[in-house]
């Protein structure tokens, strides 16, 4: 593995027999924390907002489960 820093980014270069499942979680990490590297939100925000997804999740697929 070679990670190079250029003024712009990061260069990780992986030999082409890496796992590809755990490379593609390792992707998704990145991807997260690029996406939240700039989030002023707190983590009670964040769970609050998971909550209430979730419970309008539920009310709104719940017939589809119990009948």
């Amino acid at each position: 593995m070679v990670i190079e820093r250029t003024n712009d980014e990061v260069i990780i270069r992986l030999p082409g027999n890496v796992e590809t499942a755990g490379l593609q979680r390792f992707v998704d990490y990145l991807t997260y924390k690029e996406a939240t590297a700039t989030s002023a939100a707190q983590q009670a925000d964040v769970d609050k907002l998971a909550l209430d997804v979730k419970q309008g999740w539920w009310t709104k697929n719940r017939g589809r489960f119990i009948q």
